[in-house]
């Protein structure tokens, strides 16, 4: 069950960055969907897998997070957190709440605005 969830959650980061990750100078992004995201405080993710390690550590240095990353015992760490409020704008409100859902998951503070 655990391994489904993470090629899920593989799967949502790839589809949702490929189709319509809107970071960068937000005078050149006209969105119709804004989520406003934190993570005051240190997280970590256990990861079994580097290539999936290394997409969730590239999406999370995307969003402008704070990177860690540890490897040992079979499995690698990524620490995360984002002190500071961030927004993501995104072109549907359907991308929108995927990635809310992806950042409530993973530990971060979210505000969607439409």
């Amino acid at each position: 069950m655990r391994w489904f969830a993470m090629r899920s959650l593989v799967y949502l980061i790839l589809l949702v960055s490929a189709s319509c990750f809107a970071l960068g100078n937000s005078q050149e992004v006209s969105a119709a969907e804004v989520v406003h995201y934190e993570c005051k405080e240190w997280k970590a993710k256990h990861i079994h897998d580097a290539k999936k390690a290394e997409t969730i550590s590239a999406t999370l240095k995307k969003l402008g997070c704070e990177l860690k990353k540890d490897q040992h015992d079979g499995h690698i760490d990524v620490k995360y957190r984002c002190p500071d409020w961030r927004e993501l704008k995104l072109d549907s409100h359907d991308d929108a709440h995927k990635w809310e859902n992806w950042l409530k998951e993973y530990g971060f503070t979210t505000e969607h605005k439409h």
